[in-house]
């Protein structure tokens, strides 16, 4: 027990102990944090994936209806409700 005892009455073991508990524990950096920020980079990152994925969908569909004028002229009727002048548009709201 004295043994031990002659440690802890040197002051760069001392500090050394409190440094490492105040890195540990008190510090805004402290481990705790650091897994909620590296668990949330994980999250953020498969998110990024995934809007990725989506935006290379949304640039091959565009420009799938921006060679195709039959397919685009279906989109605008079928999305934006368009018609021709000499046509009447019906819509039909199923409850």
């Amino acid at each position: 027990m004295g043994k031990y005892l002659k440690y802890t009455k040197n002051f760069y073991f001392v500090f050394t102990m409190f440094f490492i508990i105040w890195m540990i524990l008190i510090d805004s950096n402290d481990i705790v944090s650091q897994f909620k920020l590296s668990s949330k980079v994980k999250e953020l990152e498969k998110q990024k994936e995934f809007y990725l994925e989506r935006k290379q969908k949304i640039q091959e569909d565009r420009e799938e209806l921006m060679s195709n004028s039959e397919l685009l002229e279906k989109f605008a009727r079928e999305r934006y409700l368009m018609k021709k002048k000499t046509e009447d548009l019906y819509v039909v709201v199923e409850e």
